[in-house]
This record gives C-alpha cells, structure tokens and sequence, in this order.
C-alpha cells in the first residue's frame, strides 16, 4: 500500500505562492492519478487539480490558470505550485493517490493533508 506525506502548506499573503509537496512511499504496479483537494473550515473537501498518468490535467474553475498540478516520476512525488493566492484559497489541502497494486488491483491512499492559510 503507498503511504501519503503532503508538505508546504504555510501562512502567506494574499498575491503570495506556495509549492505543496505529496511524498509517496511504498511499492506498486503502477501509477494510475494524483489529485489535490481542499477543505476550507465549515465546508465539504472538493477537487482542486488532478493529473493522470496519461499527463492529462484537470483543474476546479476558481484555480485555473493560477495553480499547476506536476509528479516527478523518479522520485513519485506530487507538486501543486499555487501562484497569485487569495485569501478563498485557505483550507486543508490533501493528497490523493491512485496506483494499481503488485495484486492487480486499483487502490487509492490519502495523506492527513497540508495547511494553507491566506491572509494579510
């Protein structure tokens, strides 16, 4: 089973950028998806960005163009770079994994997430 480490989160002004990290370990067959959600406080987790292992990117309306979604293959570690931040963009973000395991089957892993707080 691959285990989840998400780093990077931190207090920054609004304008500011942070770069979240998702450290995987553990063994698999192969990759299959990394997708970012957040949770800000009071609401529901939601889709910030996904990448296939196609290289297809998806993105929720209110980052695009702001936020980029990356994976270094060598290492199977998972970057979200967040630029141009706003305040709205405060919440726990949290990484999800989605491999094919040495058993052949799909199996997802989440890590506790990362928090990022926007304010001036």
């Amino acid at each position: 089973q691959v285990q989840i480490a998400e780093s990077g989160g931190d207090l920054v002004q609004p304008g500011g950028s942070l770069r979240l990290s998702c450290v995987t370990s553990g063994s698999f067959s192969r990759f299959v998806g990394l997708t970012w959600y957040r949770q800000p406080p009071g609401h529901q987790r939601s889709m910030v960005a996904q990448l296939t292992a196609e290289g297809e990117q998806r993105y929720s309306d209110d980052v695009k163009g702001r936020f980029a979604i990356s994976r270094d293959d060598s290492t199977g570690t998972g970057y979200l770079q967040m630029n141009d931040l706003k305040p709205e963009d405060t919440a726990m973000y949290v990484c999800n994994v989605a491999v094919i395991g040495h058993d052949l089957m799909y199996d997802q892993s989440w890590g506790r997430g990362t928090q990022v707080t926007v304010a001036s």
